[in-house]
Order: structure tokens, then C-alpha cells, then sequence
């Protein structure tokens, strides 16, 4: 019997999949030298995605982490979140989606290594680079810096968490997935400021890191100066370049960036898979063997774990793996072929002797080559031209910005920049639920705020102080809001007392909202100074403040230090002739969060205080409550969220974050300079769409977050919004397409058990456009479309062999290249 490749490539990856088992059930020694990691001796490739634990949920990741094996990974990495783990001192929670684990051993059961970057500072996006608030408030404490109190918590943290994997039996050593360990993150980056202090850190890490005796390597990522046996590893876009700071360190690629994070008010970014794949290539051409994409899968930034400030909820970041889990195709197609190749060449890769010819006007050819077997690249890192090339006394041309692979140092397995994955184009399906409403129906509530806008809140988060305080040190980040609220006596007789003053306020928060004697005055984003006019009455006049957080940074140096809300003002009134009355250190009210919160409306179960009639919308401080069934099916469920405003939302108690549809990008797709051209060195402005639409409208609910029966969606809208244009959609693909050339595979397939249902377009020649605006060229075979019609209608996926002898002769000429382009509906 002979097997097709795809039938040889699966059963390659099953007994690939079964040796890997075997070994991570049984003690495996990992060590290193200059050229790659070693697992029981062996030197080994090593082919990595960062998925998040938290920014998923526990029932994800199984499929998760499957579909990174499918995609040709053989490892998976995270980050460890402190403020998850720790959220109040020697308090510890490993439950739900954060168990950390019920992870590990999920990698472990897919015959999957884990690389395990403990840190504990993250940075990721994530709320205060992963550091719990409680760190910060410690007596004497500095972060991130040699400084007792701080290297105290992060040595019992770090310890807490090695002896949590070791329990467990999770290191590779004890027969676990856990390869590599990480101490600290980035640092190097930012440890400038820090001085002799950050010197001497960086040693107290390498000491604490090996004296924990993990039993394999530990990673410092992006410090050329990590002393030994630490690792320096790189990350960035691009690490073709990078040398470690030791001979007997391996080239390792801990972070290649698929794409960028979305932040409120910016459009949304893109990485073309042309250029990831160029990445990848080229770092191994260079010398690599360990490349991590970070992200592979996103997800979510669920309740308030979204850094920043301004980080979105969503996390897709244009990864692999989109923010609900499915397959982002091209890129996860592309991709695949890619690791697969690699993984075919891991001998000769990771003991081959290397010979480097530059071929002239940017193009290099690199040779491997071990017991008389030969495997090549071919570099053209020119951005604007193709390279035509001599190697070996064979011609080749070479797209630009692209890298071809010859594994046999003569014919192109695989070229970068030339796609032959599918293409698979979303859709957002109406929730086709039984009995479901076209229209949800809504209840609604005030937040209960008329105390304070009295200038009278009382309460166990209520105290004063005769200062403007720090909001986070105040709140301790268990919520995003803070009232500061005041009063001043004013006289006609008072010099400055005019009918119509201005309110002044300087802050330092993210968002605030200012109200005077009851009457929103006034609104903004961001370290500003507000300044609004006010009806001042002579007599007794209340000033309530609302700042808000949205999400607290996460990077930079002293980024701990960096004050939120109203700190220090100024807060004053200005009256006639621009006199002024500073009211900074009058007697403030301060109230911590919402009343709302306090009583945990989104999990309660009392209807009594929620009103049916005169539904209010576009009224912010309001809170608003449905009722809805499950979408039918098993595809990911998505709620939109156009026409609210700004704020937070639920779904039967478990947050879906924060939500801020009325913050739109600038009006102006074509940002960056470039567009979406993948040639040349990649920024994160130099692909960007959503110019015309909300930064983030859709918002993931993930199945097991769901009920049979009936759902509970709960919002808290600050700002003002209309609700009743929410609804629930199911995200699937719709459209795929596919463009791949003579000699090729096409490989077509829909989303889970869906099948294909039509081709609306099929041609075999030279076929013109691109996916939903194909056209025919010059020449192409009849029989075409009545080919991939039999092979493909009605199956959930289908293979078509790219040549006349499947698809029929194409008419062509002698000097086309033939392809085939296809346009299908799911």
C-alpha cells in the first residue's frame, strides 16, 4: 500500500507522539551545550507556543493545546502570575483556570515538553506585570531590585512554585513535560536605571534559580550579562542575530512576537504569516534550535487582568490560534508545513557542520552538512526584489524577504513568503437558540451613588483623609473605581465667588468623571487636566470625583511607581479674576469601589431591586441585567457589545472583563507605511485594520461559562450606553479559500463536524485575485471545478492533488505556472 504524504505525515507525527510520551512518563535528563538542548543526550529541536492558562479556561485547553500539537509544536509555555497565585499575603489559590497543575499535567497527557517561566514578574499585558498589589504596600519595599523585603516574597513564591511542580512530579528529571525553567523576565531590558543594585539582583536570581535544584536548565531572557549556568535567551520579532553571552549556551528563542496587543482607542494589528514564517527560517538558518511563539494562543483578559494601562480585554495578539481557539489560517497552516520540515531535519540541524556563502545583493546560502548529508537555506532578505541565484550549479529564484529550505541541498521543499495553507475567513453567526428572542429584554438598575453626591457616603470602605491619595495604595487594586468626594463653603462676599467658576482637576488616573452638586460636569481619559465650568451656589457646594483604572502598567523600570487618580491634585476652584481656591487638602471622602460590587450584583439571585418598566439607556452609573439561552452547537459564542459605552461585564457570575465599545481608533487604515505588505522588517503599526469600528465589540464567552437552560448576562455601563442592540453570535469559519501551486497538495477543511456545502469558485491555470475576489486568467482546465466539487462537497475536509492528472489538462503555455485557486462555503 502506498501512503499519500498527508497520510505519512500523520502516521510520522504518531509515532513521533508515542516516543514523546514514553519519555515524559519516565525520568529525562535535560542539560545543554552550545548547539541545543539535550534530552537524554540527544540534541533536540525544539518547537514552542506560549498559551496562558488564565486567559483561557480549564475546559480549553485540552483542545488548545491538541491544536498546537497539530501544528507541528512539541512544547508549550507559560508564564506563572503571581497575583493570581497570591492575591493576598501567604493566601494561595491554584483553583478553576488557575490551576496551574491540572496545566502542566494537561501538556504532559498530549506528550508535550513545558517550559515554565516562573519569574514571577511577567509583564505579558497582564495587570501590573503579574506583581499582587499587597507586594508593593510591604514597609520598605523596592521592586525588582536588590532589596531584601522584595527578594524575600519572590524567593518564598518561587520556591512555593518549584515545590508545587516537584510534588507533582512535573520536571523532566522526576519523568514530567518540564524542560526549561525561567527565572526573572526582561530585565536586562530596563535594568539600567537600577545601577550596582540591579547587578547584584540579577546574581541573587542566578543563586536562588539554581539553588532550588530543578534538575534542568533555568533562562534568563533578554540579559546578555546572565551570569552561569543561566541561559540568556532572546526575544523580539526578529532573533536571526542574536548570540548567546556563552559559547556553551544554545541559540534560544523565547518570545517570537505572532503578532502584537490591542490597546482601547488603537486599531487592531496584524503580522503576516509570510513574515512570521521568514522569522523562523532565517533564526534557524542562523544557528537556532529552540524558537517559542509568543503568543500561539492569546485568549482573554478576563475580570480585571489586563494591563496597560489601556490593554483590551481580548489577547488575540494575531496569534496561530485565535482568541477563541480556532485555527487562524493562513498563519497556523503555514506555519505546520514549516515545523515539520524543521523536525525532519533536527539531526543534521543540530550537528551539522555550517558553511555560509553570501550569493551577493542579500541573498546567503547556509549548508549543513553531517555524514555526507547535506540541508540548505536560501536567504533573500532583500525587501523589494527577488533574488535569482547560482548554488551548487543549480538556478534558483528566491522571493523577497523570504527563505527557501532544501533538505537535500537541490530541490525547494518550502519557501516562506509562498503560501499553500488555506485561508479561512470568520464569521460572526446570529445565537439560533430555541425560542430565543430577536431582542433581548432588559432590566436595570442605578448604581447607588446619591449618598456621595451629597458629600455624605458612609460605610466599611468609606474613611477621610486631609490629602489626595494614591488610588491603587488605597483600593489595593480590588477595584477599578474610587470616589474622592468633598465640600466647600462658599460666600457671595468670598473675593473669587463668581455664579459660573471652573472646576480644575489634575490627575493622574485613567479615566474621570466629575460631578458638582449632583450634575455630571464633565468627563476624560487619561492624565489629564480637567477643566469644566460649574453653577457655584453660595452655600454649602459638593465635589464627587469618580477615577477610574484601566488596567495598571506592567513594564518599565520603577513602572510600580508610576501614581493613579487624583494624587496630589491640584484640585481647585477658579473664580472671578482667575483667583483660585485650592482644595487639595480640604477634607476628602473616600469611598472604594461601587455599591454594586460591594453586594456582588452580577452573582446575585434577588430580583427585587432590578426595574422592568422604562428601560433607561444611554444613563451612565446604571446597572442592567438579561436573560438569554446557550447558542446551539459547540462552536466558540461571542456577545456583542456595540452601542454601550464603557465598563464591565458577566455572565452567570464569571467576568468577561472590561468592555469599551465607544472608544474608536483614529479614522485611518493606512498607519505604519506599508500596509499589509509582509516584506520588510515588521513594527506593530505596519499592519493595522478596525479604523472604522470600536477597538473591541466582541467579546468571548466561553462555553463552560454556559448553562443548558437559562444564562444570566449582567453589565455595569459607566459612561452611558444603550443595550439593546447586545446580542449573542457563534463564531465559525464561513468562507475558505485556498491558492496553491502545480506539484503542491491543497488541503481544504471547515470548522469541527461542519461539512463543505458549495465551491464558488474552481480554476486550475493561472488563475487571477485574491481569496472572495478570484477570477479566471488565461488558461485553465475544464474539468476543474467538477473535480474539487467531487472531492471536497459534502466532506468536513477534503486533499486535491495540484496537477492535469487530477484536475485535467490547464491549456496552458510552456512558460506558466500552473496553480489552483478555490473559494469554498462552509
Amino acid at each position: 500500500m502506498k501512503l499519500s504524504n498527508m497520510d505519512f505525515q500523520r502516521a510520522f507525527g504518531l509515532v513521533l507522539s508515542l516516543l514523546l510520551l514514553c519519555s515524559l512518563t519516565s525520568p529525562t535528563e535535560v542539560s545543554h551545550d552550545g548547539r541545543a538542548l539535550l534530552i537524554n543526550g540527544m540534541r533536540r529541536v525544539i518547537i514552542s507556543g506560549s498559551i496562558h492558562y488564565p486567559r483561557s479556561t480549564a475546559e480549553m485547553w485540552p483542545d488548545l493545546i491538541r491544536k498546537g500539537k497539530e501544528g507541528g509544536l512539541n512544547a508549550i509555555e507559560t508564564y506563572v502570575f503571581w497575583n493570581i497565585h497570591e492575591p493576598r499575603r501567604r493566601e494561595y489559590n491554584f483553583q478553576g483556570n488557575y490551576d496551574l497543575i491540572r496545566f502542566l499535567k494537561t501538556i504532559q497527557q498530549a506528550g508535550l515538553y513545558a517550559i515554565l517561566r516562573i519569574g514571577p514578574y511577567a509583564c505579558a499585558e497582564w495587570n501590573y506585570g503579574g506583581f499582587p498589589m499587597w507586594l508593593q504596600q510591604l514597609p520598605g519595599v523596592q521592586l525588582r531590585t536588590d532589596n531584601d523585603v522584595y527578594k524575600n516574597e519572590m524567593q518564598n513564591f518561587t520556591t512555593l512554585i518549584v515545590d508545587k511542580v516537584k510534588k507533582e512530579n512535573l520536571l523532566a528529571p522526576q519523568g514530567g513535560p518540564i524542560i526549561l525553567t525561567q527565572i526573572e523576565n526582561e530585565y536586562g531590558n530596563i535594568m539600567g536605571p537600577y545601577g550596582e543594585a540591579g547587578k547584584k539582583y540579577v546574581q541573587w536570581c542566578a543563586n536562588t534559580a539554581e539553588s532550588l535544584k530543578v534538575g534542568v536548565p533555568w533562562i534568563m531572557c533578554q540579559q546578555n550579562d546572565a551570569p552561569q549556568p543561566m541561559i540568556n535567551t532572546c526575544n523580539g520579532f526578529y532573533c536571526d542575530e542574536f548570540t548567546p553571552n556563552n559559547p556553551n549556551s544554545p541559540k534560544m528563542w523565547t518570545e517570537n512576537w505572532t503578532g502584537w496587543f490591542k490597546k482601547w482607542g488603537q486599531k487592531t494589528p496584524h503580522r503576516m504569516a509570510e513574515d512570521v514564517a521568514f522569522s523562523v527560517a532565517r533564526f534557524f538558518q542562523t544557528g537556532g534550535t529552540l524558537v517559542n511563539y509568543y503568543m500561539y494562543h492569546g485568549g482573554t483578559n478576563y475580570g480585571r487582568t489586563s494591563g496597560g494601562p489601556f490593554i483590551t480585554t481580548s489577547y488575540d495578539y494575531d496569534a496561530p490560534l485565535d482568541e477563541y481557539g480556532n485555527l487562524r489560517q493562513p498563519k497556523w497552516g503555514h506555519l505546520k508545513q514549516l515545523h515539520a520540515l524543521l523536525i525532519s531535519m533536527e539531526e543534521i540541524l543540530t550537528h551539522g557542520d555550517v558553511t555560509t556563502t553570501d550569493l551577493g545583493g542579500g541573498a546567503v546560502a547556509t549548508m549543513y552538512t553531517v555524514n555526507g548529508t547535506s540541508a540548505c537555506f536560501l536567504s533573500n532578505n532583500n525587501a523589494n526584489s527577488e533574488a535569482s541565484v547560482t548554488f551548487q550549479g543549480n538556478k534558483y529564484s528566491i522571493p523577497a524577504w523570504s527563505v527557501s529550505i532544501l533538505p537535500d541541498c537541490k530541490n525547494v521543499t518550502y519557501n516562506t513568503a509562498i503560501v499553500s495553507a488555506q485561508t479561512s475567513i470568520m464569521e460572526n453567526k446570529p445565537n439560533k437558540a430555541e425560542s430565543e428572542p430577536e431582542q433581548l429584554e432588559w432590566s436595570w438598575r442605578p448604581e447607588n451613588v446619591e449618598d456621595i453626591l451629597r458629600g455624605e457616603s458612609t460605610g466599611k470602605n468609606v474613611f477621610t483623609a486631609t490629602k489626595l491619595l494614591e488610588q491603587k495604595n488605597v483600593t489595593g487594586d480590588v477595584t477599578d473605581y474610587l470616589w474622592y468626594t468633598t465640600s466647600v463653603e462658599i460666600n457671595e462676599t468670598d473675593p473669587f465667588y463668581s455664579k459660573e467658576m471652573i472646576l480644575s482637576v489634575n490627575t493622574t488616573g485613567h479615566i474621570l468623571y466629575a460631578f458638582f452638586n449632583g450634575m455630571l460636569v464633565g468627563s476624560g481619559r487619561y492624565g489629564l487636566n480637567l477643566e469644566v465650568p460649574v453653577n457655584v451656589r453660595p452655600e454649602r457646594n459638593v465635589i464627587a470625583l469618580l477615577s477610574a483604572t484601566v488596567g495598571l502598567p506592567n513594564y518599565g523600570a520603577y513602572f510600580e511607581l508610576a501614581p493613579t487618580g487624583i494624587v496630589g491634585g491640584p484640585v481647585k476652584l477658579i473664580g472671578n479674576g482667575n483667583q483660585t481656591k485650592d482644595l487639595s487638602a480640604n477634607t476628602w471622602i473616600y469611598r472604594i469601589g461601587l455599591n454594586g460590587e460591594d453586594e456582588q450584583i452580577w452573582a446575585s439571585i434577588d430580583d427585587s431591586k432590578w426595574l422592568s418598566d422604562s428601560l433607561q439607556v444611554k444613563r451612565g452609573m446604571t446597572w442592567y441585567k438579561t436573560t438569554f439561552k446557550a447558542p446551539l452547537g459547540e462552536e466558540p459564542v461571542v456577545v456583542d457589545l456595540q452601542g454601550l459605552g464603557k465598563g464591565q461585564a458577566w455572565v452567570n457570575g464569571q467576568s468577561l472583563g472590561r468592555y469599551w465599545p465607544a472608544f474608536m481608533p483614529p479614522n485611518d487604515c493606512g498607519g505604519g507605511g506599508g500596509g499589509c505588505d509582509y516584506r520588510g522588517a515588521y513594527k506593530s503599526d505596519r499592519c493595522l485594520d478596525g479604523c472604522d469600528q470600536p477597538t473591541q465589540r466582541w467579546y468571548h464567552v466561553p462555553r463552560s461559562f454556559l448553562k443548558d437552560d437559562q444564562n444570566t448576562l449582567v453589565l455595569f455601563e459607566e459612561m452611558g450606553g444603550n443595550p439593546l442592540q447586545v446580542n449573542f453570535r457563534t463564531v465559525t469559519v464561513g468562507t475558505l479559500c485556498a491558492n496553491v501551486n502545480e506539484g503542491s497538495t491543497m488541503e481544504l477543511a471547515c470548522q469541527g463536524d461542519r461539512p463543505i456545502s458549495q465551491i464558488q469558485f474552481a480554476s486550475y491555470g493561472d488563475p487571477q485575485g485574491s481569496c472572495k475576489s478570484f477570477k479566471k486568467g488565461t488558461c485553465e482546465a475544464d474539468n476543474a471545478l467538477a473535480a474539487v466539487q467531487k472531492a471536497c462537497v459534502g466532506k468536513t475536509s477534503c486533499s486535491i492533488n495540484v496537477s492535469e492528472s487530477t484536475l485535467g489538462a490547464s491549456k496552458c503555455g510552456d512558460g506558466v505556472s500552473k496553480r489552483l485557486a478555490v473559494e469554498a462555503v462552509c
